[in-house]
């Protein structure tokens, strides 16, 4: 279907048919003309342009942030004026975070001067908070209101509001009451004062928590927009779902990149210059670097070991990367976890009596395999030689310890980081490998020390 519409658009694009064009464009759905941008970007600014201005609003907020960059540079000024009028406020002010002041600048001044003060009022709050998803578009009502005088006011200001789906209730300093849903106003007797049908039940947001805290919040309560209040308790706007999903993505996917080692993209990988993409990862790339020499630094102080007992040396990649993908896998459920809202900071010392319990577990399966593996080769060669059952004792030991620690690495240095401010997803798979792989020497040396010390050292 998707490409009968592209070679649809083409052909009318030839024939410069721009009446024909327009009409086609106006029929299809918002995600039809998005994944046209996406297929034939050089058209961009031409199918917003040929687009009825609404419909055009409703492609524009849901592209990325580069394609709506480059299309804002180009799209004539009429259009361009009456695109960033009808953006919705929380939509409008998440394009002016993106993009630089001079930018900025130019696009306010085609606002008019209340929705100009109102989105300076939203770009005032910090970056990552709940107030930069608001939106002042919403249904407000007293709490003395009937249910008649509720629905006329609805019919003459409900256009302009974001959702309808809920209204809010106030006091007369503005100070948000409780939240009603319009189900239970249409079923309630026309007589009826709104007061009646609270249940003061209410949920709500306050203008500087973190976004993810929001995200967390709609989660677990069955909510299409939730109320935005100050510290006062007074309504300031609401947020929708929809910005919530937009944001959880992008939420997501930042902290997939930081799990696997790199910055945050701004842009689509394909989209990102090669150089861009250098800087993005040549950071985290030196400090991990730099880590791993620490494991140089470790195998030169057991120099003299490895040299009398060079069997030791074949099973270094077994430990250090047991340990390593040990650590990577709690890391990765902690963070997770932390995530959903289903572990915080406060729930360190039962995280790691957890990971104890888990990784002496795990650490016994790999130490006994391991163990296993040197037995069963002693059938067929001798190349452990007569004391192969301390060498694959010194193994199982050592992967025992390795693992163990690895868990506990792995789960305690997001919730660390949580602690000290900074973003648990920054203790990346990568981080944690490289930290372990430290530690694992040293754990397996010290085990091979202990035990033979006079017989193979």
């Amino acid at each position: 279907m998707e490409e009968v519409i592209v070679e649809e658009v083409l052909r009318l694009l030839e024939l410069e048919d721009d009446t024909q064009l327009k009409i086609y464009l106006d029929d299809l759905n918002i995600s039809d003309v998005e994944h046209l941008i996406d297929e034939l970007p050089q058209h961009a600014i031409k199918f917003i342009d040929t687009l009825s201005v609404k419909r055009a609003v409703n492609v524009f907020r849901i592209l990325d942030f580069p394609t709506q960059e480059r299309i804002l540079k180009k799209l004539p000024g009429d259009k361009l004026a009456k695109l960033i009028n009808l953006l919705p406020p929380d939509d409008r002010t998440a394009l002016f975070g993106e993009l630089k002041g001079d930018a900025v600048a130019k696009l306010i001044i085609l606002l008019p001067a209340k929705d100009r003060a109102e989105a300076l009022s939203l770009l005032g709050y910090k970056e990552d908070s709940v107030g930069r998803l608001m939106t002042p578009d919403y249904i407000a009502v007293k709490k003395d209101w009937t249910v008649t005088r509720v629905l006329s006011h609805i019919r003459r200001y409900g256009k302009n509001s974001e959702t309808i789906d809920v209204v809010y209730v106030i006091d007369k300093d503005g100070i948000l009451l409780d939240d009603i849903r319009i189900r239970e106003i249409l079923l309630a007797d026309p007589e009826a004062k709104i007061g009646e049908l609270t249940d003061q039940r209410l949920i709500s947001l306050n203008v500087k928590d973190h976004q993810e805290e929001a995200i967390n919040v709609f989660r677990m309560n069955n909510r299409v927009a939730l109320p935005v209040v100050d510290d006062s308790n007074v309504l300031l706007g609401i947020v929708t779902v929809d910005d919530i999903l937009w944001i959880a993505n992008e939420e997501y996917t930042e902290d997939m990149h930081k799990i696997g080692g790199t910055e945050a993209l701004d842009e689509p990988y394909l989209d990102m210059p090669i150089f861009g993409l250098f800087k993005k990862r040549i950071g985290w790339l030196v400090v991990l670097f730099f880590g791993e020499m620490l494991t140089a630094t470790a195998l030169q102080h057991f120099e003299d070991d490895i040299a009398k007992a060079v069997i030791l040396a074949m099973f270094m990649p077994l430990i250090m990367s047991s340990g390593g993908n040990s650590g990577s896998q709690a890391s990765t459920l902690i963070i997770q976890a932390m995530a959903l809202g289903e572990v915080t900071i406060a729930d360190w010392w039962r995280v790691m009596k957890r990971e104890l319990i888990s990784g002496l577990m795990l650490g016994l399966v790999l130490g006994i395999i391991g163990f296993l593996r040197i037995f069963a080769w002693t059938l067929f060669t001798d190349i452990y030689g007569p004391h192969w059952m301390l060498i694959g004792i010194t193994v199982g030991i050592s992967l025992v310890g390795v693992v163990l620690w690895g868990s506990l690495t792995g789960s305690m240095l997001p919730l660390l980081l949580k602690k000290l401010g900074a973003d648990p997803a920054t203790s990346s798979a990568p981080f944690v490998a490289t930290l372990v792989d430290v530690t694992a020497l040293i754990i397996y040396f010290s085990a091979a020390v202990m035990l033979l010390t006079g017989v193979l050292l």
